[in-house]
C-alpha cells in the first residue's frame, strides 16, 4: 500500500514557492469588489396576514391554558 503525501510538491506543482506558499496574483481575490448590493429598495407590500396571526395567537393561549390546568391538576 503506497501513501500519497496531501502537500504538493513546489518543485513540480505551477504556482507554488518554495514552502508552499503562493504567489501574489496567482489567486483571485476572495469577493468581486464590482457587485453593486442587493439591489434598489423595494417596501414590503403585505405584512403578516391577520386570520394567520390570530390563528397563531390563538393555538399559544390554548397551549399556555392547557399547561396551566395540567400544572393545577398536578397540584392537587
Amino acid at each position: 500500500m503506497s501513501t500519497n503525501n496531501p502537500d504538493p510538491d513546489p518543485l513540480t506543482t505551477p504556482g507554488l514557492e518554495r514552502g508552499g506558499s503562493v504567489p501574489p496574483g496567482e489567486t483571485p481575490p476572495g469577493e468581486a469588489s464590482t457587485a453593486s448590493g442587493a439591489g434598489p429598495y423595494r417596501p414590503l407590500k403585505r405584512g403578516w396576514a391577520k386570520g394567520p396571526l390570530a390563528l397563531i395567537v390563538i393555538l399559544a393561549l390554548l397551549v399556555a391554558l392547557f399547561f396551566l390546568a395540567y400544572g393545577i391538576v398536578l397540584a392537587l
